[in-house]
């Protein structure tokens, strides 16, 4: 589960749209000795669908490698963020992510922010 906050019946419910856009997207996969530690998903928009780290992995540079690695093939990301997802979005932060705006998510009424990063 991504977020404890988040039901997952939600993730059950866009498991066939997240099937349907994989083949659709870009992913960048971060491996080290033949095991996948993280890695992220970027759709024709330049959005950012997904970035995810195995937990015992995260806090390493995993996720800014990722995150750096996309930047050298987009000039523009996106992203959208739980607004309680608070590491996330200070990691993005730090990363140069500017919070562009704010809305309630309509199937989790969690509120996000969406995310720029410009080259």
């Amino acid at each position: 589960i991504a977020h404890d906050f988040i039901s997952e019946d939600y993730w059950r419910s866009n498991y066939d749209y997240v099937k349907k856009i994989l083949p659709e997207s870009s992913v960048f996969v971060y491996e080290e000795d033949g095991e996948i530690k993280g890695f992220i998903g970027i759709t024709e928009e330049s959005y950012i669908a997904g970035l995810f780290v195995a937990t015992q992995y995260q806090s390493n540079g995993i996720g800014s490698r990722l995150i750096e690695k996309c930047k050298e093939y987009y000039p523009i990301l996106k992203l959208d963020v739980y607004a309680k997802n608070l590491k996330a979005i200070t990691f993005y932060k730090k990363h140069g992510f500017k919070i562009e705006g704010e809305r309630e998510n309509d199937e989790t009424k969690e509120i996000e922010y969406s995310m720029i990063w410009k080259l």
